[in-house]
């Protein structure tokens, strides 16, 4: 007993990448790192996934034709292959199959000849018998329906797809059913058979691949015929091409409903990679394949979600044999999903470690945010919005800022590079601790305290506007006592010597900054907040403000910086957000060591029908202020909102 074998991309199938594999398996070599899962978001014959077995796969197509297909190929379900292998070669050997059937009174002397329709209806329905008696489970059951689909496809009467038979040409008898070559895969796949927009809110990967249709072409009517196979309902067809009613598997990509719904699955698709394959279709020779999304709609929606870039390559698509594609190229947009980085800054108060408790607080959707009391930016360039608006008192803060905006990444670190050699200061990225005598347990104070106090010198002696200045300024954060910032009364930046140095940790930190505050529409203005009034801001705005705290002490509200009077100017500007319609988020705490702020507490007891207090979880013992604290020196952190 011998059978034959048969590959997953031995299928003929619109839009199918076999032929693409090299290169988007390049793609994701060079530029998807750390990964782990592999979500085909629209698997159709599932040849993209089978390249991608060596990670957790998640497949999914809205055809149930195809979902046997990835069933068989990638489910971890257990099969007796011997056994398969006595039905596939009993199949083989059967003739004559005098009985008619569902098969052959719908689709004989059409897509196949009587003869083989009436065996191809004989076996489907001997596997459904199998399978109803439990002599087969469900991924064996899966491996037949596959082996005859294929088998099926092989001979169809067609051009390749089932909108219509060929009723010229002689009929192919021979009907041979294979085994599928099924490679190792990992054992814990996922494989759906749904709409993809509702699954992405399910699910998440590492990389989510998405080649969504791409014209009018509905795969239902394409596919029809296998579908009805697969599935073995035996429903009633009509019209010339003896389809059956597709209303519940057409796509909204194949609509004019193609650009919103594309936008709703990037929206709320999670991973950490999105590769979009989306065909420019050259020249059409047929309306129905026009595309219904365009290049410029792709890069908007996803630069929504990440960073992009586009990589193409010359494409000899498989079509209906109506179009003529010439300069056909297949383009991949990769996004790289925005991930929460931390500021360059250690700045008192960042809410870098808060962000996966504040964030999913705020509104779902807003165009612009003002980053009230921005700080070291930790909140506002970790938002999904249009713009933002970094807002604080503190102008040499927005200064350094805009140098990051508005000078290249090369320049800036090529400057502080040049300022830490001319001071000598260490550079342990290059030499390591030993170097200078130090390690990373005592830190690098000793050898730095004297250059440091150097270059601290010559900063404060002439504060200058300029990027020397600023850059200056930068690498006095960084050789500073914890990376922060601080002045004293006469404007003097006086913070001693720190134990770390411009270490490739906090390189990096200031590149992924940099790039990411340079390739979104962020302004930076040095503006305190009672200058701003409510009624010059738009309603279609979410406002975030991280105060000063004022039960705490810190660099920001020393000196009378931040007092009661502060307190109350800020939480009437509130006040006055909500009377027009604006969205706030008010970060704070309400106790602190034994401390309350009862100016903040008697607020929100008051507006309790307007604001909703939310209790957030930081490296404090928290609790609410409502119950008994046993802790005399907990913090209680809250994010205070009006909606």
């Amino acid at each position: 007993m011998t059978v034959e074998y048969f590959e997953l991309n031995n299928r003929r199938y619109l839009g199918n990448k076999y032929r693409l594999i090299p290169f988007i398996k390049k793609l994701v070599k060079e530029n998807c790192k750390n990964c782990n899962s592999f979500f085909d978001v629209f698997s159709g014959t599932g040849v993209v996934a089978e390249a991608f077995s060596e990670y957790n796969l998640i497949t999914n197509d809205l055809l149930y034709s195809n979902f046997i297909n990835h069933y068989a190929f990638f489910s971890s379900d257990d099969f007796d292959k011997e056994k398969l292998i006595r039905f596939i070669d009993k199949w083989n050997n059967i003739s004559n199959i005098k009985e008619e059937n569902y098969m052959s009174i719908n689709f004989g002397n059409k897509y196949f000849s009587n003869e083989v329709a009436r065996k191809i209806g004989y076996i489907r329905e001997e596997i459904s018998k199998l399978g109803k008696d439990k002599e087969i489970n469900k991924r064996e059951e899966c491996i037949l329906i596959t082996s005859l689909i294929y088998a099926m496809d092989k001979i169809a009467n067609t051009c390749g797809h089932y909108d219509a038979y060929r009723k010229s040409k002689k009929y192919n008898d021979d009907l041979v059913l294979k085994f599928p070559n099924i490679k190792k895969c990992k054992d814990n796949n996922k494989i759906y058979n749904t709409d993809s927009n509702k699954l992405v809110r399910k699910v998440k990967a590492d990389i989510a691949y998405i080649d969504p249709p791409y014209n009018s072409r509905q795969y239902s009517d394409t596919y029809h015929l296998l579908e009805n196979v697969a599935r073995w309902e035996k429903p009633e067809v009509y019209g010339v091409a003896a389809k059956m009613d597709r209303t519940n598997i057409k796509s909204d990509y194949c609509t004019n409903k193609a650009f919103e719904t594309f936008k709703d699955l990037i929206d709320k698709i999670d991973a950490k990679y999105i590769i979009v394959s989306y065909n420019n279709m050259g020249k059409k020779g047929d309306s129905r394949s026009n595309a219904r999304i365009t290049d410029e709609e792709i890069l908007s929606i996803l630069r929504e979600k990440g960073e992009v870039q586009v990589f193409e390559k010359e494409y000899k698509a498989f079509t209906t044999g109506k179009s003529e594609i010439d300069n056909n190229k297949e383009r991949l947009f990769l996004c790289k999903k925005l991930v929460d980085i931390a500021s360059p800054l250690n700045y008192t108060g960042g809410k870098y470690k808060l962000l996966e408790q504040i964030k999913p607080l705020f509104p779902q959707k807003f165009d612009t945010m003002i980053d009230l009391f921005c700080g070291g930016c930790n909140v506002g360039i970790n938002v999904e919005c249009n713009n933002v608006k970094f807002i604080d008192s503190e102008p040499r803060l927005i200064r350094l800022f805009n140098a990051f905006k508005t000078h290249s990444k090369e320049e800036i670190l090529s400057q502080i590079d040049s300022i830490i050699s001319d001071f000598q200061l260490s550079n342990s990225r290059k030499y390591g601790y030993g170097y200078y005598n130090c390690n990373s347990s005592s830190g690098l104070g000793k050898y730095n305290k004297e250059k440091y106090m150097l270059l601290r010198d010559k900063y404060n002696s002439r504060q200058e506007d300029n990027f020397y200045h600023d850059m200056v300024l930068y690498v006095l954060i960084v050789f500073g006592f914890n990376n922060q910032m601080r002045f004293n009364k006469s404007g003097e930046f006086n913070l001693p010597v720190g134990k770390r140095d411009f270490n490739s940790r906090m390189r990096e930190k200031l590149i992924n900054f940099i790039d990411r505050i340079q390739s979104n529409n962020y302004e930076f203005i040095a503006k305190d907040f009672s200058n701003i009034k409510a009624q010059n801001i738009e309603k279609s705005t979410f406002v975030y403000a991280d105060p000063p705290y004022l039960i705490t002490t810190a660099s920001y509200n020393e000196q009378g910086k931040w007092n009661e009077k502060h307190e109350k100017k800020l939480l009437r500007f509130l006040d006055d957000l909500n009377d027009r319609g604006i969205k706030f988020a008010l970060s704070n705490v309400v106790e602190n060591k034994g401390k309350r702020n009862e100016i903040l507490i008697n607020w929100t007891i008051s507006n309790r029908d307007k604001y909703i207090v939310h209790y957030l979880n930081n490296d404090y013992s928290n609790s609410n202020y409502q119950t008994k604290n046993k802790d005399k020196n907990a913090t209680v952190e809250v994010l205070i909102t009006n909606y």
